[in-house]
């Protein structure tokens, strides 16, 4: 029972991979895979949550985030502070891939709209327009019907 033992350790050793001596492994750096100039950054900032995205001129999306993803919970994901985060961690990736301008598109009436714009724009990214795309309903569901009592 011996024997096979070190057989079977001694081919594992010849399984793995040799290493030359004085060589040093390190993880080449991250490369972008494609360099993007100018797109959209979309702020949807609820009384709950903060969720910013970044997308291309054409729409696809390249990066996301949002104030729960960062582990912010309960009534803190609404604060202006966790929209001033998320809106940094995109600006800080937009960075990354090259990005030197973008278009703002503003969702809803939270409290993180602001912060969020802002965080992004302190990065060095020049914002060229804000939009307002909050949703507006122009009458609303119909109303219940009065209660007998």
């Amino acid at each position: 029972m011996g024997k096979t033992k070190i057989i079977d350790e001694i081919k594992d050793k010849k399984k793995a991979t040799p290493v030359v001596e004085g060589e040093v492994k390190t993880a080449a750096p991250k490369a972008p895979k494609r360099k993007i100039v100018s797109g959209i950054v979309f702020v949807d900032a609820t009384f709950n949550n903060t969720k910013v995205l970044f997308a291309d001129k054409i729409g696809n999306t390249l990066l996301w985030s949002s104030a729960g993803a960062l582990g912010f919970r309960g009534a803190k994901k609404g604060t202006p502070f966790a929209a001033s985060k998320v809106g940094d961690i995109i600006g800080s990736k937009a960075v990354a891939i090259g990005v030197k301008d973008a278009d703002a598109v503003v969702r809803g009436v939270g409290s993180g709209r602001e912060p969020a714009i802002r965080a992004f724009m302190a990065h060095g990214i020049e914002i060229t327009s804000i939009k307002d795309a909050t949703p507006v309903p122009h009458n609303g569901p119909k109303a219940k019907k009065p209660r007998r009592v």
